[in-house]
């Protein structure tokens, strides 16, 4: 892991003590390595520290930072860096559309689901941020592992 600080894009809300993850293997084993991971994509955990987020659609303060699970289910079979792909790319395009925002990894307690059935946490420790090496991996193996779009009433 890089233990280069998350902040040198010039942001101050960044905690400078972080360290980066550089890869999907590398993600992998910190996800074995604890309990429950969630990733988010956002303004750092310095911004969202004193925030919690908002359902854009009806006004809505949320109880907590909604999150994307990194943790998988017990029913899922395929490889841990599968999983990882897919759940890095479900809303990697905050990032892309918004540079200022940044992926980061982090632990919490669950207080609530949002409306699209995310959990929504309060506690929040952060543990790394994702490098953009990550995700470029990330939407390779999505790609080339996944029927991305599939649905039910396809044939």
């Amino acid at each position: 892991m890089d233990t280069t600080s998350g902040d040198d894009d010039g942001r101050t809300d960044l905690p400078t003590d972080l360290p980066t993850v550089t890869g999907l293997a590398e993600l992998a084993r910190l996800v074995r390595d604890h309990d429950r991971l969630y990733l988010r994509y956002s303004h750092g955990p310095g911004r969202d520290s004193s925030s919690v987020s908002k359902d854009y659609e009806s006004g809505l303060e949320l109880p907590g930072l909604s999150v994307t699970v990194l943790t998988p289910e017990k029913w899922w079979t395929r490889p841990l860096e599968d999983w990882l792909a897919r759940q890095v790319r479900q809303y990697a395009s905050l990032v892309e559309e918004d540079p200022e925002r940044c992926g980061w990894v982090l632990q919490g307690r669950t207080v609530a689901h949002g409306p699209d059935h995310e959990p929504l946490l309060d506690q929040v420790r952060p543990v790394a941020y994702l490098s953009e090496t990550v995700m470029e991996e990330a939407l390779e193996r999505y790609r080339r592992r996944f029927d991305a779009g599939r649905g039910p009433t396809d044939a």
